[in-house]
């Protein structure tokens, strides 16, 4: 590595990812057009993770191992701090990204005086099925993401393809000048908050409408499992995006409408939990103070609240009638 600042620092934060990890770093290095260097921050592997990094005889990539576990935003934390590229980039550890995808991210921003630029996706689900994740006609046709647009996509429960998904690079000193990092309160979501927060100081974030950063699926991944504490922990880090930021009209109607939808997020969870404890009074509970929770259900789930619902009168019907218990089996408590 030269003591010149390369144009883009790669933080890519590293759990358990022996696996995956030599794939990500080797498509970081393989950019073309571009000077870089690589930050792997391996945040307190029990697997072979570091072992399998520091065999990777690169001198553009430099290995930080944490002491303790801090999350995702606080591993990629980690690496901004250590970052020297005018330009940051962060990639998954379990993801890829295309050789030009750099170069043509850059060229993008600096045609408009953008300080963040994103730019489309590829899905790669486990069975190895592959579909874009926005049209780039759409994209095209967008060539600025503003704070109101970007709130408006990340609404939970609408269309899973929305800008959330996306990966921000951003230029390294808008994030110092802002004091921008990421929430390691977050264990989800907080891909979602930076950028936020970057579009709400000011910053003007560039489309890319051509796919170059592919996201590899994996189930029993953190993202795709929803947690009662994760919502919680969303909300709390809204509300304190709200007191930091002055939002204008449009901005704030989005924020609002996905206030509700992360409430309807919280009673959805908490509504699946019971349904798991089989706990018939707890869940109507929960239905009766958030109805839009129900709308959410997946119809295998929704097929068994009603035969609790029904298992439940029945056994009403039948303690008038005697005092023994129903021959029913409760119904089954799978996830759906």
């Amino acid at each position: 590595m030269t003591d010149a600042s390369p144009d883009v620092t790669f933080v890519i934060a590293a759990y358990n990812s022996a696996d995956t990890i030599v794939r990500a770093v080797e498509s970081a290095l393989g950019q073309e057009g571009v000077t870089l260097e690589v930050i792997v921050i391996d945040d307190c592997s029990s697997d072979d993770t570091t072992a399998t990094v520091l065999a990777m005889a690169d001198p553009r990539i430099r290995l930080i191992a944490l002491e303790t576990n801090r999350g995702p935003g606080g591993a990629r934390n980690a690496g901004l701090s250590q970052a020297r590229g005018r330009w940051i980039a962060v990639l998954d550890a379990d993801d890829t990204i295309k050789p030009d995808r750099l170069a043509r991210m850059l060229t993008r921003a600096e045609m408009v005086g953008a300080q963040i630029v994103v730019d489309n996706l590829d899905v790669v689900s486990g069975d190895g099925r592959c579909h874009r994740m926005f049209e780039e006609r759409r994209l095209a046709d967008q060539p600025i993401l503003g704070l109101p647009a970007f709130i408006e996509s990340n609404i939970l429960f609408r269309s899973g393809h929305n800008f959330g998904y996306m990966k921000p690079v951003f230029e390294r000193v808008f994030l110092e000048a802002h004091d921008l990092s990421f929430d390691e309160s977050l264990r989800i979501g907080e891909d979602y908050l930076l950028l936020a927060s970057a579009l709400a100081v000011g910053g003007i974030c560039a489309i890319e409408p051509v796919a170059g950063y592919i996201y590899h699926i994996r189930e029993g991944s953190i993202s795709r499992v929803l947690k009662q504490h994760h919502v919680e922990a969303m909300l709390a880090s809204d509300k304190t995006f709200l007191e930091t930021y002055r939002l204008d009209g449009p901005a704030m109607a989005a924020q609002r409408r996905r206030t509700r939808s992360l409430k309807t997020a919280s009673a959805f969870v908490a509504l699946i939990d019971l349904l798991k404890q089989r706990s018939l009074v707890g869940a109507l509970g929960v239905a009766v103070a958030r109805p839009s929770a129900l709308w959410h259900l997946r119809m295998p789930i929704a097929v068994r609240l009603q035969r609790m619902v029904a298992s439940l009168l029945g056994t009403n019907r039948s303690a008038k009638a005697a005092p023994s218990s129903p021959s029913g089996k409760s119904p089954s408590t799978r996830k759906g």
